[in-house]
């Protein structure tokens, strides 16, 4: 049985990471303030995963053609 991902259950699945990690570091009692965490780790976090995404989607595409 061979997991079935689509364009829906991707993003959902690359949103709720990215919210896991920003929620953690929000809530952590000696963590950075709001305003950095918002400001410069959520976005960074949102363009490395968007990349790493890209990157592992089409080295799958080329593995499922080999």
């Amino acid at each position: 049985m061979a997991l079935e991902f689509d364009l829906p259950k991707t993003v959902g699945a690359f949103a709720l990471i990215v919210a896991v990690g920003v929620g953690i570091l929000l809530t952590m009692p000696m963590g950075m303030g709001t305003d950095t965490v918002l400001m410069m780790v959520l976005p960074s976090m949102a363009v490395f995963g968007a990349i790493a995404l890209a990157i592992g989607v089409k080295h799958g595409e080329y593995r499922a053609t080999q």
